[in-house]
């Protein structure tokens, strides 16, 4: 038996093929070979086509099938996960009105935060856990105040992976998970939010049917079935934002247990058994995959967009370099980078200062001291100091992490990242050979009723252990607390 995974992010889709009954994955696939653009038509705005996603799918599954050529018919299951908040709008036949929204997508900061005091800030946090924000509800709201010409022709609205989900099976459904993500969810009431709906104008008949996170979702339609090659009514069994997912991943589902990853954008999310939140929504808590009537499961959520990107800028910037040899150029320089600082705000809002857009920037740059190495080093480190920030916030919620997991992929490739990241946060790093894609591949296998729970992590093994280092604690401490200091007077 076989299971695929696909994971919708904004740079690239993966794929995995997994064998549900070693555990193993036995193919994977990444398309583009080159990062997807991300259209930016006004400063702040972030739009993709979600049409270039399903194309996407279709060639990552072509690959699969090369590397792999399994019998389509023993391939049991499907599962997604993809990119939070995003927002998709489809008309009565289906086909896309506009650009996708994407999440670090800025335009509906003010309308959101409209929403928060119009609603009353004590009644959001204690209903939707979150500020309306950035998120999909207050992006479909900034359609229909600017765009009602699409507004108007919207049949339904969906999240990334629920759109994927319709191409394969022809219908349009969502998760408790995926409306909790796009404050659509009412935690206190285990409904959707009539009360924001009612505020923003919105027909709760744009929302699509709810399906169970594991369980059948839909069959792949003949249609689809044909273009990936794949057997007509296969089944899709799985669906989780990406960061959900990433924590399913690493079989991080009980309360106290965190996850983290440090792609485009980098996140640490652990598991709470309460309907708690950040009274400044600086972070955010959404319906964990194995939330139930009998257990609450959420997941609290930091995220810090300007992460691998800003690695991926200077890169970019420094030309013909690659990333292990930045990595090993940024090991030359001393802790704290001699004094240089970075702050990699540069990708929108950030949640963690408050939904402002403050801009990437450098501080302490002495041109006859700093040279490459140091820059290196300090954008590194600026991305770890950002992210221990946000961790902080999660310490004031009583979420004090002391070991995360994370797949041995991204950021956390490089050496100095790590030292940084396990000294900075006082925290034990766990490397795994696994991703989101596999992991979708694994949720699939759940709820397909092939495996258990218990027995979907077959074939998952912990790479290596990064532990703090008492020697060098105290000087990223002190370096952190500089950073600190730089960022509020921002």
């Amino acid at each position: 038996m076989y299971f695929i995974g696909y994971d919708i992010g904004s740079s690239s889709i993966k794929a995995a093929l997994l064998n549900a009954e070693t555990g193993v994955c036995v193919a994977t696939a990444t398309c583009p070979e080159k990062e997807m653009a991300i259209e930016v038509p006004h400063p702040s705005w972030a739009e993709q086509n979600p049409e270039s996603w399903w194309q996407e799918i279709i060639n990552a599954t072509g690959i699969l099938l090369d590397k792999f050529p399994v019998d389509t018919a023993q391939i049991k299951g499907i599962g997604i996960a993809y990119q939070m908040h995003g927002l998709v709008c489809v008309d009565k036949n289906q086909q896309v009105l506009r650009p996708a929204i994407i999440w670090c997508d800025s335009r509906a900061v003010d309308t959101g935060n409209a929403a928060f005091k119009a609603l009353g800030e004590q009644y959001c946090l204690s209903h939707l856990l979150n500020s309306p924000g950035n998120f999909t509800a207050s992006k479909l709201r900034w359609i229909q105040e600017n765009e009602p010409h699409i507004y108007e022709r919207i049949h339904k609205v969906m999240l990334p992976g629920d759109f994927i989900a319709m191409k394969l099976t022809g219908e349009a459904c969502t998760t408790v998970s995926g409306l909790s993500e796009g404050t659509f969810w009412d935690f206190e009431e285990n409904k959707v939010s009539t009360a924001l709906l009612k505020h923003y104008n919105i027909d709760e008949s744009l929302l699509s049917a709810i399906v169970p996170t594991f369980g059948l979702q839909g069959q792949l339609t003949a249609a689809a079935a044909a273009t990936l090659k794949l057997a007509p009514g296969t089944p899709v069994t799985y669906r989780a934002g990406d960061q959900p997912n990433n924590a399913f991943s690493l079989n991080v589902l009980q309360p106290g247990e965190a996850a983290t990853t440090a792609g485009t954008s980098g996140v640490v999310y652990a598991v709470h058994d309460k309907n708690s939140f950040d009274q400044k929504s600086r972070v955010n808590t959404f319906v964990h995959v194995n939330n139930d009537d009998a257990h609450t499961r959420n997941g609290v959520l930091m995220c810090l967009n300007g992460t691998g990107i800003a690695n991926s800028w200077l890169k970019n910037l420094v030309g013909d370099i690659t990333y292990p040899e930045m990595n090993a150029l940024g090991q030359q320089a001393p802790i704290g980078a001699a004094d240089l600082q970075v702050f990699p705000f540069g990708n929108g809002a950030e949640r963690i200062l408050e939904n402002r857009s403050v801009g990437a920037s450098v501080s302490r740059l002495n041109f006859n001291r700093h040279n490459r190495s140091h820059m290196m080093r300090a954008v590194q480190e600026g991305i770890v100091f950002g992210l221990n920030y946000g961790m902080d916030i999660m310490a004031e919620m009583d979420l004090n992490i002391h070991r995360v997991r994370a797949g041995h992929a991204n950021m956390f490739l490089s050496p100095l990242f790590r030292e940084a990241f396990a000294n900075t946060a006082n925290v034990v790093i766990e490397l795994y050979n696994t991703d989101g894609a596999q992991g979708a591949a694994r949720g699939a296998a759940i709820g397909a009723g092939y495996v258990t729970a218990e027995d979907a992590f077959r074939g998952m093994e912990c790479l290596s252990v990064i532990e703090p280092d008492a020697a060098l604690q105290s000087q990223y401490r002190d370096v952190y607390g500089n950073w600190l200091n730089g960022l509020r007077a921002l």
